[in-house]
């Protein structure tokens, strides 16, 4: 059966939490956990390539602490996102899958944190352990990254209706053409 509403998906719950018409918030939240999890990986890297390895090694887990609370704070405007998409759709399936990764994510980068933190925290070089741990947690958010790229481009989800979209590409009223002259 179709959803009475088609363009629910693309309306927030509440725009005030989750961002207004055509500019949710989930997708740049989403940056501050990225971005802090992948310079959590280039310190644990260089932790083994520098005099003092400790300095990258207690940066990295603290970056890996700013990601999760980024990452939780994007989960709960992601959620209000999650609630707009019609249950027993191929895009709720795909937002439930989203969901599932980047929660595991979360747990294991949390889980990493509390390794990291045990006992007096970072001596030296980060161990191959949580190196690994780190790199596989980023391959796995990058698999859910995707997932959340086809909501977006592919179903549309949380971004204006084609209608509006079209008014960016409406040619301007008199726009004086510049390749002549």
């Amino acid at each position: 059966m179709a959803d009475p509403l088609p363009g629910r998906a693309k309306r927030p719950v509440s725009a005030a939490l989750a961002g207004p018409y055509g500019h949710p918030f989930h997708p740049i939240l989403v940056t501050v956990p990225i971005g802090a999890w992948v310079g959590s990986l280039v310190f644990d890297v260089a932790s083994h390539l520098v005099h003092d390895p400790a300095v990258l090694a207690r940066g990295a887990m603290w970056l890996i602490a700013l990601g999760v609370i980024g990452a939780l704070v994007a989960a709960l405007v992601g959620f209000l996102d999650l609630f707009a998409i019609p249950p027993g759709t191929r895009a709720f399936r795909v937002g439930l899958l989203h969901m599932t990764l980047n929660l595991l994510v979360t747990a294991a980068y949390a889980g990493n944190f509390l390794w990291r933190h045990a006992g007096h925290g970072p001596a030296g070089s980060v161990g191959a352990g949580m190196v690994t741990l780190n790199a596989v947690s980023l391959a796995v958010l990058g698999v859910s990254g995707y997932l959340g790229g086809k909501l977006a481009y592919r179903y549309g989800v949380r971004v204006a209706d084609e209608t509006t979209q079209a008014e960016g590409f409406a040619p301007l009223p008199h726009h004086p053409d510049r390749s002549a002259g």
